[in-house]
């Protein structure tokens, strides 16, 4: 499957979608995880990421650690002003690292437009990851929302959530 339209690509295009601000103690679990998934498809991945703190940084690094090419979507223009200081800095050197970067009209960062960045992520995946802890989503357009429209649309979905990983 190519959803991009053009030949030749083989790559595996994977968006990722998980939960946001996580202990050290988890980061370092699903770090792990997701670089050992990833190992087996490198570097014939193409990531698709909103470079939110958490889950998405952690996917991104490790698609770019490992060899694949990134996409990034941004949803807002203030997306980046919403998202926390100490991410920052992972989140610039992301965008630079990206092959192709998707705007999206909105000017706030809210749930609806979290939300419609995830469903472009979709758009271009053919799998979605979600970091996940299978419980409802907190606000609109969190990871449930996600993988909910990613279920609907036949899209297959990698919950990782390893033992021991824990939300705040």
């Amino acid at each position: 499957m190519n959803p991009s339209g053009g030949g030749g690509d083989t790559q595996r295009r994977i968006a990722i979608s998980g939960h946001r601000g996580l202990p050290a103690s988890t980061v370092t679990l699903v770090e792990k995880a997701i670089r050992g998934i990833l190992a087996r498809h490198a570097p014939e991945i193409r990531g698709v990421s909103c470079l939110a703190d958490g889950a998405d940084q952690i996917f991104a690094r490790a698609v770019v650690d490992l060899g694949g090419t990134l996409e990034a979507v941004v949803c807002s223009q203030r997306y980046r002003e919403d998202l926390p200081p100490d991410s920052l800095d992972e989140y610039d050197t992301l965008m630079g690292a990206a092959e192709k970067v998707h705007r999206l009209g909105y000017v706030e960062s809210t749930g609806e437009s979290h939300m419609e960045g995830s469903k472009l992520m979709l758009d271009l995946a053919e799998e979605l990851y979600a970091v996940w802890d299978g419980k409802p989503a907190r606000g609109y357009g969190g990871t449930a929302d996600v993988v909910a429209e990613a279920r609907r649309r036949g899209i297959e979905v990698h919950v990782i959530w390893p033992d021991g990983a824990r939300r705040e």
